[in-house]
């Protein structure tokens, strides 16, 4: 059995209870050795596979060869494993083998979800999830699909918005983005959601501080009807034309 395990944002009270379960029932624990690290309590003596970044198929062919011998597996990914995570990968591959090998994708809270509730209630209307990484979609469908969700005014949850080596994409997803973005539309910046660090900051479309974002950085861009009160952002459930 091969269980794709989302461990949430990377605290244990994110997790959820099959989570844990899945993780404990497991006699291998196979992912990014960062997540890992976040889960360590749970792992005791276990047998753990991990490598690094952009590895995601060495480790999802291996976990596919333990499973052939008999044993649990849980693959883990941060957040929800069905979100820009391993659940498609380990279905994919194990689709392709001759020998049945059973599958359980368990679900987490992913990142647009944890780092909401910190925010306030942003997506309470449509939403839709962006990701900001061009090493597996094209630029131009990611301009495409940023433009589109602006036009259709969805609440806009942007991952991988920013790192070292792609520091002007999220100005640029802004920019094309501000055709349909109102200056006054609330956005907000959560870094490290659940974890020791977490940072929350909310501010306008126009007063956006790019510097302040990251790879481990949720930023949340509100619709029209979308408000701040309190130190909260919130976007009532019934849409405003």
């Amino acid at each position: 059995m091969i269980y794709v395990v989302g461990i949430g944002p990377g605290s244990k009270d994110m997790m959820t209870i099959e989570a844990i379960k899945a993780i404990e029932n497991s006699d291998v624990i196979v992912g990014y050795k960062t997540y890992i690290n976040l889960i360590d309590e749970f792992i005791e003596d276990k047998e753990v596979v991990s490598n690094g970044m952009r590895q995601e198929i060495d480790r999802c062919k291996k976990a596919v060869e333990i499973a052939k011998e008999g044993k649990n597996v849980a693959v883990v990914s941060s957040g929800d494993a069905g979100i820009y995570g391993m659940a498609g990968l380990i279905l994919e591959l194990t689709t392709k083998e001759e020998k049945e090998v059973p599958v359980k994708v368990v679900p987490g809270v992913t990142a647009s979800i944890g780092a909401a509730a910190i925010l306030g209630a942003p997506i309470m209307h449509d939403f839709c999830h962006i990701s900001l990484s061009d090493l597996l979609t094209p630029w131009e469908v990611i301009e495409k699909r940023l433009k589109l969700a602006a036009e259709a005014d969805f609440v806009v949850c942007l991952y991988n918005p920013r790192s070292k080596g792609r520091s002007e994409h999220l100005a640029k997803a802004f920019e094309i983005m501000r055709e349909f973005k109102d200056g006054s539309i609330p956005v907000g910046i959560v870094k490290d959601v659940g974890r020791e660090k977490e940072e929350k900051f909310i501010c306008t479309f126009d007063t956006m501080d790019f510097e302040r974002v990251d790879m481990t950085t949720m930023v949340v861009i509100g619709n029209k009807s979308t408000f701040i009160k309190d130190g909260k952002m919130i976007t009532p459930r019934g849409y405003t034309v």
